[in-house]
């Protein structure tokens, strides 16, 4: 069977990209409402006292808590089963000016201006569930602001420093907190549970992301986005019969998305079905061919399976389309470079390499591609010091390569 790299990443921005999270083993801790009697006490496990690594974080799928804040402590309580309200429910209510406001600073993208209407909001009505929902949105929002949105393209192999991945994990946390706030007076809505699976993903919890991603789509069955994150959760939970499923439901109600066959395609490579993967990039390739911002991803997907085929010489036209469309796409690059060191064709090879070790300096299987190479040649000094980089990386367990979304 095909070996594929999972897919889910970084949290999309136009496409959100959410770079994602290596999961650690740790005890959920089950929250119960100050109130039990309330008819929205009933269970939500938040995921609250895990350990999320920080170094390998990545970032697209946040799963929800209806948790009911316990006002003492995190300890371990009853716990009961709290349901989602249904989307009209809540997202249709009325919201007075403030919060209004903030509603509409942060459609417009300003999260931090938002943040601030929000928690002088809730300094004066700590029980508004509108408030605490909104200022979950609102720190996830922050999330993709800092760590999406300088992202001209998809950065698969340079993951982020531990400054960004500490406030990653930070405000998702944040987030995931706020929602639970919310839940001790109102069950969420829908949308409030897409949110909550997608910080999840951004602190690499993927099946309580699959948890709520499939309880939101049990209220919103026709959300085309909401099937694509579970399509890719489930990939990266290596359910790769699920994910097909998940993906084929969002080309039912999104037949144009590029992003949902290419993630096709690979759920397909990760069966081993290997001409239903091709053919499902030629469709994601297909479909873009009049767009004027084109994806790289299926041509980049396509490659890699056409070089897991030995078809080196078919994968540099893909990949040369590619890096025609993302020319800073790190993988494009060591694709590509792959490829010309199959055919034997060396300057080409090491110029690509060269090239993906700029742009993805912490990716560990370049410099180890290259001193090899540059020893072949006789470039001794550029051996030893290319080699040097590749055990020090590997030494700090510095991740070889970051999926792509």
């Amino acid at each position: 069977m095909l070996l594929r790299w999972p897919k889910l990443s970084p949290l999309e921005y136009a496409d959100p990209k959410i770079e994602y999270a290596d999961q650690r083993n740790a005890p959920v801790t089950p929250l119960e409402s100050a109130d039990p009697k309330s008819p929205h006490a009933k269970s939500c496990r938040i995921n609250t006292s895990k350990k999320y690594r920080g170094e390998g974080v990545a970032l697209s799928l946040v799963a929800f808590l209806f948790v009911c804040f316990s006002h003492a402590s995190f300890a371990q309580q009853t716990s009961k089963t709290l349901q989602p309200a249904h989307a009209s429910s809540s997202e249709s209510r009325p919201l007075d000016a403030a919060l209004a406001d903030a509603k509409s600073r942060l459609e417009e993208g300003a999260a931090n201006e938002a943040e601030h209407i929000l928690r002088a909001y809730l300094a004066k009505d700590p029980s508004s569930a509108d408030a605490h929902f909104l200022l979950g949105l609102a720190l996830f929002k922050e999330i993709r602001e800092i760590t999406v949105a300088p992202t001209a393209h998809r950065d698969a192999t340079n993951p982020p420093t531990s400054s960004t991945a500490n406030f990653r994990e930070e405000k998702a946390k944040a987030s995931l907190g706020e929602f639970t706030a919310g839940a001790r007076y109102r069950a969420p809505s829908a949308s409030d549970l897409k949110i909550v699976a997608l910080d999840y993903v951004l602190l690499g919890d993927y099946p309580d992301a699959d948890k709520w991603l499939t309880k939101m789509l049990e209220w919103t069955p026709n959300d085309p986005e909401g099937w694509y994150y579970l399509g890719r959760t489930k990939y990266n939970e290596n359910r790769f019969d699920e994910a097909v499923h998940a993906f084929q439901q969002c080309l039912k109600l999104d037949p144009q998305s590029v992003k949902a066959e290419d993630n096709l395609g690979l759920a397909y490579a990760g069966l081993n079905r290997v001409n239903d993967a091709v053919a499902a990039y030629h469709a994601a390739i297909e479909s873009q061919k009049d767009a004027p911002t084109k994806n790289p991803g299926p041509f980049i997907d396509l490659a890699d399976l056409l070089l897991d085929q030995n078809r080196s010489r078919e994968a540099i036209s893909y990949l040369s389309e590619a890096i025609q469309i993302a020319p800073q796409d790190p993988k494009a690059h060591e694709l590509l470079g792959k490829a010309y060191a199959r055919l034997d064709e060396i300057p080409q090879a090491q110029a690509e390499l060269e090239k993906a070790a700029q742009l993805a300096p912490q990716n560990a299987n370049l410099p180890c591609m290259l001193g090899p190479m540059y020893r072949k040649q006789g470039l001794t000094e550029k051996a030893k010091l290319a080699l040097d980089r590749c055990a020090s990386l590997n030494g700090t367990h510095s991740s070889p390569e970051k999926p792509r979304p």
